[in-house]
């Protein structure tokens, strides 16, 4: 029998695209990312802005990092940005000469390794590709061709990784060797509409976002559906565990006419009666 719940606002954002969020243990704090509004936010456990950070191009992530910075995934590259004084340091540009090409989702595994994903400005190009950011410091591709590369988690052990391929409506599962960080054998595990972002809990089964479904799908480790999360609102990002179980959802504006829907691009809180990890800092190699 699927479980079914729903959402309450938590942050109501008005956000074009709330991506990536993720709880930041040391910090005490929820760190996302408006991708098309070019911030990176930081908000309190009750809610409330602890701070802003304006960018000068489209922001697909930010991983907290070991040293207190964030490891921020622009359209182009990887910089650090420092909260304390906003400093932003390069780190790695990647697609300098691909305009048509932006970084989309990132996470760091449970070594600390970050990844992350591209994706076409175009629909249906097919170019996206996934990297693992190496020594060096060097992009290195991972899994490629995909259509638009999105959300990310890896199995309690760290023997599976998880990728999402939006427009393929395609949940991979991945052999993982988390010595090395190299990606082994794929399988496809669940095929859903449009997934977006996702998360894995402590039991290691998969909690989905689903753009343009006002959803969050849980799925068990063999694909099976488990739980569903109903949201008010149609474009339904990424999820990430806080304290106390708490599962934080991200959502986007981004064509819907918010008389309509006047809690679109805000962030939703929900209790599913699991609990799962934190997110990972990335810590560099």
């Amino acid at each position: 029998m699927v479980r079914e719940s729903t959402a309450e606002i938590f942050v109501p954002a008005g956000a074009d695209l709330a991506e990536g969020p993720a709880w930041n243990q040391s910090a005490g704090c929820l760190v996302w990312v408006d991708i098309l509004g070019r911030k990176v936010h930081l908000t309190e456990a009750d809610g409330s802005a602890r701070a802003s950070f304006p960018f000068d191009r489209h922001v697909g992530a930010a991983l907290p990092a070991a040293d207190g910075t964030y490891l921020v995934v622009r359209r182009d590259g990887f910089v650090t940005l420092d909260p304390r004084t906003g400093a932003v340091t390069p780190v790695l540009d990647v697609l300098a000469d691909r305009p048509d090409l932006r970084f989309n989702d990132a996470k760091a595994d449970p070594r600390g390794r970050a990844f992350a994903g591209t994706m076409p400005y175009s629909d249906g190009d097919g170019t996206g590709a996934l990297y693992r950011l190496d020594a060096g410091p060097a992009a290195t591709e991972v899994f490629g061709p995909a259509g638009l590369s999105n959300g990310l988690g890896w199995s309690p052990d760290g023997r599976t990784m998880y990728f999402i391929d939006t427009p393929a409506d395609t949940v991979h599962a991945f052999d993982y060797d988390l010595d090395t960080g190299k990606l082994g054998a794929r399988r496809v595990l669940v095929e859903v509409h449009h997934p977006d972002g996702m998360c894995v809990d402590d039991d290691g089964c998969l909690w989905v976002a689903l753009y343009g479904g006002s959803a969050v799908h849980r799925y068990t480790p063999d694909g099976r559906l488990d739980a569903v999360i109903r949201l008010p609102v149609t474009n339904v990002t990424c999820c990430a565990f806080g304290p106390g179980g708490r599962l934080y959802i991200t959502t986007a504006i981004n064509g819907i006419d918010v008389a309509d829907q006047p809690l679109a691009g805000s962030l939703f809180v929900a209790e599913p009666g699991v609990t799962g990890p934190f997110a990972t800092p990335w810590r560099p190699v």
